[in-house]
């Protein structure tokens, strides 16, 4: 749960600390400006206000790994990915961008620092605790955070301590750990595809090179 907290913090206050000009700048995820991922955390902040408060009564079927599948890699077909960048247009100024994150994003921080960790909640068509819920959204917030700053170098990373909790839920995932020669950063980059291994680390990842990239949805 407190890692919930500070990678969500540490997310929302890198986004708020972006010069309106690099909004039109391109993140991390392919075909998504800084903009476009930026309303598409909006939405993920009214996920995690829908699903904690959305109870289950029937046992977990999923827990903070299993709750991630591994999927395709996106072609930019799929109906949602391609209203995200019309939505994030609509806004108009990234000022509302970030109001509104800031006003939904404080709401689910919020949210998950009163929830208890044992309640079972549903998403998804499955059922985990609002704790393995929120410690899936580690991954994801860091994740994102790293898309956030891809061309952004003058913007803050992660928090360590949340860099190296995603590393060991994708090495879950993974079913195999990465090797101790690659940074947390680099092991979440090149695990998700979001950059591609240097010879060097292809030497060093042996024969996990050939489960790469994990594509997580």
């Amino acid at each position: 749960m407190d890692l919930f907290s500070r990678s969500w913090t540490a997310l929302r206050t890198a986004v708020a600390d972006i010069p309106d000009e690099d909004f039109e700048r391109p993140s991390g995820c392919t075909g998504w400006l800084v903009r476009d991922l930026v309303c598409h955390l909006v939405i993920d902040a009214q996920d995690v206000l829908i699903t904690l408060v959305t109870p289950a009564e029937t046992e977990p079927t999923v827990d903070a790994v299993t709750y991630w599948e591994l999927v395709e890699p996106p072609t930019g077909e799929d109906p949602l990915d391609a209203l995200i960048p019309r939505l994030a247009v609509a806004y108009g100024e990234p000022r509302w961008l970030k109001f509104h994150l800031d006003d939904v994003g404080s709401a689910a921080g919020r949210a998950a620092e009163l929830a208890d960790p044992a309640v079972r909640v549903s998403t998804r068509d499955e059922v985990l605790t609002a704790g393995d819920y929120l410690s899936a959204y580690v991954l994801e917030w860091t994740l994102h955070h790293l898309d956030l700053i891809a061309h952004l170098p003058s913007a803050a990373e992660p928090p360590a301590e949340t860099l190296a909790a995603a590393r060991a839920s994708l090495e879950k995932i993974a079913g195999t750990p990465f090797p101790a020669s690659l940074s947390d950063t680099d092991a979440l980059l090149v695990g998700t595809g979001r950059r591609t291994p240097t010879e060097e680390e292809k030497d060093a990842l042996g024969d996990v090179a050939a489960k790469l990239p994990l594509i997580l949805g």
